[in-house]
């Protein structure tokens, strides 16, 4: 399995078979029997390898997020996120830099980049969805940033329609009215606020 993808046993975990069933430079879908610290018997789990992946919040100086919306095959619907991206890997196999990787992430969906005084933020990481897929995700808040000369140069695979400033009470209002519904996008914004870096009230 590639090292960007790897989940690794540890802490009284155990693999004690695996099947793979299809994999691909995106993800992996393997059976495994798996023992675990509370339970004896080993049980078969179905899991999504994926890589790593970056999201990044990017805040102008006014205090306001710049949000995409992209066109989702899976759900054959548009959302409103931040922009993300997965991690690949260099030339001798090893992860990139998650931070560059959060950059040109930014740079290339929304056409926006740090301003000369501008930072980067690491946030932490969570699970969009530990049932099924080990993918983990390393958070970030870009600020301030502001317009790039270039503009966006988005991937081919890639139908992101829109791009748009909101200032935090708009989100906040997006998210109570179901508007706002990545996983990515709900998580960055849970952490900035428990982190007292944004407020969603009016």
């Amino acid at each position: 399995m590639k090292s960007n993808w790897a989940i690794g046993d540890r802490d009284g975990w155990q693999t004690i078979s695996s099947e793979t069933h299809f994999e691909s430079d995106h993800l992996r879908v393997v059976t495994e029997k798996v023992r675990s610290p509370a339970r004896q018997h080993a049980r078969p789990w179905t899991t999504v390898y994926r890589k790593a992946a970056v999201v990044v919040a990017p805040m102008t100086a006014e205090g306001k997020l710049v949000l995409i919306r992209q066109e989702r095959v899976p759900i054959r619907a548009a959302l409103w996120e931040v922009p993300a991206g997965q991690i690949d890997e260099d030339v001798s196999g090893a992860p990139q830099d998650p931070e560059a990787i959060a950059l040109r992430e930014l740079r290339e969906e929304t056409g926006y980049e740090l301003s000369s005084s501008g930072e980067l933020i690491p946030l932490g990481d969570f699970f969009s969805s530990a049932g099924f897929t080990s993918e983990r995700a390393s958070l970030f808040l870009a600020r301030p940033v502001k317009p790039g000369a270039d503009g966006p140069a988005h991937d081919e695979s890639e139908s992101i329609l829109e791009c748009r400033t909101f200032t935090p009470q708009e989100i906040g209002q997006m998210i109570a009215a179901n508007e706002i519904r990545d996983a990515n996008t709900l998580a960055v914004c849970a952490r900035l606020c428990a982190r007292g870096l944004l407020s969603l009230r009016a």
